[in-house]
This record gives C-alpha cells, structure tokens and sequence, in this order.
C-alpha cells in the first residue's frame, strides 16, 4: 500500500496533535479542580499511584498491553494517532501537573469557585478534543479502539446500529469503578463524562463525516 502526505492527510494529522495535547492539558486542569477527570485517566492516577510510577509512564504501559488485543482484532483502528495519544496525553498532563504545581505553586486545595471557574471551560475543551481526536481519522489509542471492537461485534451479531454510545457508556462505567476502588482521580465529572463522552464522539464523527472531512 502506498502511503502518500496529501493535505487531507495533513489537516488530520494536525487536528489529532491539537486534540490530545489539549485533552493532556486538559487533565491536569481537571485535576486541580478535586472533581474529577476523565474515567481512564481517573483509573489510571489511581493504579499508577499504587504502584508507584508516573500517570504519564503507566498510562502508556496500559496502552501497549491493550494494542495487542486491537492488532489481532482490527489493526484498521491503529495509526498516527495511536502513538500520539499514547505518548502525548499522559506525558503532556505530568509536564503542566508539574508546572501548576511546582513554577506557578497551585494549591492542593482550591476554593469552590475557583474549581467551578476552571472545571466548565476545561470540560468543554476536554470533551471536544476527545471527540475531534477519536474522529480524526488518524488512528486511535487502543483504549479507545477497544469500544469500537466491541461495538463492531455487537452491532453484526444483533444486526442493530448506532450502539456505540451505549458500550462507550459501559466502558467508561467500569474504568470509573477502577478508578474508585483505587482512590484515582474519579468523582462528579468522571460520572457526568461516562454519559457525555459515547453520545459526544458519536456526534462529533456524524458531524465530520456530513460535512465531508472524513472519508
């Protein structure tokens, strides 16, 4: 197969590197807030915290084990963005964890309406470029492909559609009860985005295809 940088290739590479560097941003806003981030990043402070590495590191590691399982199941789902979700996003939210923390001297403890000031823009941005990413058409980390296995599979065995939303919910479900049992950053805002988050990339990627981006 020939691989060939045409300037669709370029508007979808670039669009996934803006997308995970904000979503890895985003995380560490999240975490400042004490309400929570996204269900994988809330399994993944908590683990990683247990076991004594990074986010960054583990958050990578995880995502090294799940890629076997979507090589043997739908390699289609691996590309550019695999490696940049997997590098970028846990890397990029220790880097500003780090600089909130230790050059701007952030407390622990924020008053509420601080938290509230930072938690909607942040939920908005997060959201979005989570959408934006697993739509790009870049490839997607294998966190993320694991739910659009799955979906694929249910949706050919009941011969139904539009099932994604429900086993994104699900998914996310059971990396938010992780993250509880693991005392990770899980709270109000991982429950809202294990509702939002399935119906939001579904959005996002009728959006794209309608308008013609995605092929």
């Amino acid at each position: 197969m020939n691989f060939k940088i045409t300037k669709q290739w370029i508007k979808k590479f670039l669009l996934m590197i803006i997308s995970v560097t904000l979503m890895g941003f985003s995380v560490s806003l999240l975490v400042l807030t004490d309400m929570g981030t996204d269900p994988c990043s809330a399994m993944n402070y908590g683990v990683s915290a247990m076991i004594g590495m990074s986010f960054g590191t583990y958050q990578f590691l995880l995502n090294v084990i799940l890629l076997i399982f979507v090589l043997i199941s739908d390699r289609s789902l691996i590309g550019t963005g695999t490696i940049g979700n997997m590098v970028i996003v846990g890397y990029t939210a220790d880097f500003f964890s780090h600089i909130w923390r230790d050059f701007c001297h952030i407390p622990v403890s924020l008053p509420l309406w601080i938290r509230i000031s930072i938690l909607i823009p942040t939920l908005i941005v997060f959201v979005t470029a989570a959408a934006c990413y697993m739509n790009s058409g870049c490839g997607m980390a294998p966190y993320d492909a694991v739910p659009f296995i799955i979906n694929a599979k249910l949706e050919k065995a009941l011969k139904k559609e539009n099932l994604f939303k429900f086993v994104r919910l699900f998914f996310d479900l059971f990396a938010m009860l992780i993250g509880i049992i693991t005392k990770g950053e899980a709270g109000l805002i991982t429950a809202l985005m294990v509702i939002s988050l399935g119906p939001s990339v579904a959005f996002a990627g009728n959006l794209f295809k309608k308008r013609g981006f995605l092929s």
